[in-house]
């Protein structure tokens, strides 16, 4: 069995950005990557805050990363120890994964002797502005040792620095009030310690920091411990966001360290009891995946009942923090059936936001909702017109993701429905659910083209899962979540007697029922869906088996740059058959029931070797299709790629001179659903659950609980059977 623990032993400065992001903590308000406490922002530390986002100039929106309340160095003998600086005698850092408790142990060698600091540290899963930090000193001399530590308020940012103002407070409770430059929101970082020997203290600001510094002489071999305690709040928290973080503290002072530490592992543990796969026979799949589960309660937002979850959640500004459609199609399913409160907070912020995809849509020309490719608050769309810098000419190149990626409408429709069929939480159709679902049939309809003489409807100029080719028209994949979409606004329009009575007058006052019940029949029953070619293969989008047939190798060869972009109307990629994840499987995936197996098996077949796999959420949906497809030996690479996007090292982290890593939650979501849906055959028919497993090679068992509809259900699967108990 697995100990939950990842370990890394020596010291390696080249690896600071991939281990920030392998033992981040977060509990879903803030997000703190695994980088050492005297880190300064060339390493890229960071506090990575939910929900609240800053522009300067011309630079991409992106969330904000807090002042750093766990700034700690230590000076012996007058010279200051901190990594990478001065190299250590030794060196680890360990997270413990099943509570979210980073640790740390550097032993340095100094003239007179050896001194070793030991800290760990968690963000409170129970008290989510609070982060806790116990901060140990011992030494094999009478060291004279100084310990600073405070507020770092020059933090790390890709597109800021984002504080117009700083204010320091110094006093016993440290304090730092930032205030932002886009919308004058404040940041309130509060600080304060308490020591288990006696100390003087001195107080004061300097570089952006307000730091507080004890001066002692160590016994040799003492322990000398310092309990240090930080909380943020921000103005969209509360009125006095500063008086609310030094409540905080004060309260925290009063519990201590032990008390924090045990109530935050309770609290981990609450979520384990519910969400833990258990795998025996392989104990490498076992800790990738739960490793994987652990991102995922890191960065869900329980505080609050209506925020959705970054593309790289809470481990920095990449991707502007944004929401993609990562959300609805990859991480819903294991919060619905582990944690539906979150799941519902995730479905809420898209409802929401409607008003901002009308908008979006209205600015196009078009009727309904066009959620955001990048959604920020409100629904804000981020996404720039150019997102990709040539590497020749250096100049920016436009690129149609934000114009073009229409089926994020029809991922909001299916986190929706996905929800409420896995919950059974049908109120939330009356909060807004309802409207939501026939906006987007609406934005669809308006999207409608038919030739002369023709029947079928089409959609054209769009970009499908795969972002190498942009532009193409009918992608099946587009083409079958607007036909799902309309489905699910018939099923609202036909049943409306199903909803409240203010969501029926809303809706009556709104829409011409009878009229749209009309449409999006006609439209479901007539829009184009491309059909499987005498080869059994579905084109992913029209003439896309008439572009060159090559391999990813071929393709990789003529780069005259590394960092060239293979997609947008030049690149290597376009005008091959050569794509950058799953489209056509993805679309299989979800559509199985209505295709012949031996048809999944040949596009399995054909697109695999044409997947250069070059998003996190591709590898997941082969999977997935493999599974369903009855060979799951061949799901399992697949599944382990997918599962180990964090915890294993070589993702890309940068492009150029701009940071681009970070955590993969949308490629953890994927990994559960593989283990839950694909090797564990889980299966939903109205209020039964089934399960038809496909265990892989060396699997003896696979055990998991679900939550649905209401119920608790403990499943365990064996080589020789399985059983489905219902414990709640």
């Amino acid at each position: 069995m697995i100990d939950w623990k990842l370990k890394e032993t020596n010291y390696d400065e080249n690896r600071i950005a991939y281990l920030g992001n392998k033992f981040l903590i977060g509990n879903g308000y803030m997000g703190v990557r695994g980088t050492l406490a005297e880190y300064e922002k060339e390493h890229l530390p960071a506090i990575n805050l939910a929900g609240i986002y800053d522009r300067v100039g011309d630079g991409w929106r992106e969330p904000l990363n807090a002042p750093n309340g766990f700034f700690t160095c230590i000076v012996v003998d007058g010279k200051i120890l901190r990594l990478p600086e001065i190299p250590p005698k030794n060196h680890r850092i360990e997270l413990d994964y099943r509570h979210g408790i980073f640790s740390r142990s550097t032993t340095w060698k100094t003239d007179r002797g050896s001194i070793t600091v030991e800290s760990e540290r968690f963000v409170s899963m129970k008290n989510v502005h609070l982060g806790v930090m116990k901060y140990k000193v011992f030494a094999d001399f009478h060291a004279d040792v100084q310990v600073v530590y405070g507020i770092d308020a020059d933090v790390w940012d890709i597109n800021g620095p984002h504080y117009d103002s700083v204010e320091f407070v110094e006093d016993d409770v440290l304090g730092v009030v930032a205030t932002t430059h886009e919308k004058h929101y404040k940041v309130a970082v509060s600080a304060g310690d308490k020591t288990n020997f006696p100390c003087e203290k001195k107080i004061g600001t300097k570089d952006k920091k307000v730091l507080k510094s004890i001066n002692f002489v160590t016994d040799i071999n003492a322990s000398y411990e310092i309990d240090r305690y930080f909380s943020v709040y921000t103005s969209k928290d509360c009125g006095d966001c500063l008086y609310e973080s030094v409540n905080d503290i004060d309260k925290s002072l009063l519990c201590g360290y032990e008390d924090a530490k045990e109530v935050h592992k309770e609290t981990w543990e609450a979520l384990w009891k519910d969400s833990e796969v258990v795998i025996e026979g392989d104990d490498c799949a076992m800790e990738a995946l739960n490793y994987s589960l652990y991102h995922l309660h890191s960065i869900a937002p329980r505080h609050t009942d209506s925020l959705s979850i970054a593309a790289r959640g809470l481990s920095g500004q990449t991707y502007k923090g944004a929401v993609f459609w990562d959300t609805e199609m990859f991480m819903l399913d294991f919060y619905s059936m582990t944690n539906p409160a979150v799941a519902r907070s995730l479905v809420k912020y898209r409802i929401d936001s409607l008003e901002g995809a009308k908008e979006k849509a209205e600015s196009y020309g078009y009727k309904g909702a066009f959620y955001p490719w990048e959604s920020q608050e409100g629904g804000f769309d981020a996404c720039s017109d150019y997102n990709v810098v040539d590497v020749f000419t250096k100049r920016p190149m436009r690129t149609f993701f934000k114009d073009k990626q229409v089926h994020i409408s029809s991922a909001v429709v299916y986190g929706i429905r996905r929800y409420v069929d896995i919950t059974g939480d049908k109120s939330i159709l009356s909060e807004g659910g309802a409207v939501t679902i026939i906006e987007c049939a609406l934005f669809y309809y308006s999207l409608l083209l038919r030739r002369a003489g023709a029947t079928a409807y089409e959609i054209h100029d769009v970009i499908g899962p795969d972002e190498y080719h942009e532009r193409v028209n009918n992608n099946g994949y587009t083409n079958r979540m607007a036909k799902y979409t309309f489905e699910k606004a018939l099923e609202i329009l036909k049943n409306i007697n199903d909803l409240s009575e203010g969501e029926r007058n809303k809706i009556n006052s709104l829409y011409d029922v009878n009229k749209l019940i009309e449409q999006f029949e006609d439209a479901a029953g007539n829009i184009f869906i491309p059909k499987p070619d005498r080869n059994g293969i579905i084109p992913q989008f029209d003439g896309y088996l008439k572009l060159e047939d090559t391999t990813i190798d071929v393709v990789k060869s003529r780069l005259l740059d590394p960092k060239e972009y293979w997609g947008g109307a030049y690149g290597v990629a376009s005008q091959t058959q050569i794509i950058k994840q799953a489209d056509v499987v993805t679309l299989i995936s979800l559509f199985s029931n209505e295709i012949d197996s031996e048809i999944q098996k040949k596009n399995l077949n054909y697109y695999e070797p044409r997947t250069e796999h070059g998003s996190s959420l591709s590898a997941c949906m082969y999977s997935l299709l493999y599974c369903k497809c009855g060979i799951p030996d061949k799901a399992y690479p697949f599944f382990m790629k997918s599962a180990s996007a964090d915890i294993a090292p070589g993702g890309k982290e940068w492009a150029g001179l701009v940071y681009i890593g970070g955590t993969h939650p949308a490629a953890a979501g994927g990994a559960y659903m593989v283990a839950i849906k694909g090797f564990g055959g889980l299966q939903f028919n109205g209020d039964e659950i089934s399960i038809n497993p496909k265990l892989p090679k060396g699997w003896k068992k696979l055990s998991y609980k679900i939550k649905y509809r209401n119920k608790i259900y403990q499943i365990d699967i064996t080589e020789e059977k399985s059983e489905i108990k219902e414990i709640k």
